[in-house]
């Protein structure tokens, strides 16, 4: 979501006529700012982003353009990246809650 900030903002303006960065927008809470985020459409640039991330029939993606292809692949490695990723987090936290729960036990 972070890496999507500048598409978040724009497609706010585009759709809903807010801009995130003003006083009058720190009175949105959470939720409705969930919700609203929710409710983007496809013809923002937010939605555009998503409809090609997630792009999954393969005669539309054999037509993507150049751009529309570096950026469906550069998601998917990041995916891809991050599943490599998380059977190592996956151990590290484990690893750090035996050894808690061995010193909660006396054995550390």
């Amino acid at each position: 979501m972070f890496g999507d900030w500048d598409l978040i903002i724009s497609s706010f303006l585009s759709q809903y006529g807010l801009r995130i960065r003003t006083k009058e927008f720190e009175s949105v809470s959470w939720d409705e700012f969930k919700s609203l985020l929710a409710g983007m459409a496809p013809e923002t640039a937010l939605g555009r982003m998503v409809a090609i991330r997630s792009e999954t029939d393969k005669d539309v993606i054999k037509h993507f353009t150049r751009e529309q292809k570096r950026i469906y692949d550069d998601w998917r490695n990041r995916k891809a990246e991050r599943t490599r990723q998380e059977p190592q987090t996956y151990e590290l936290q484990m690893n750090y809650l035996e050894s808690m729960m061995a010193a909660i036990c006396g054995g550390g």
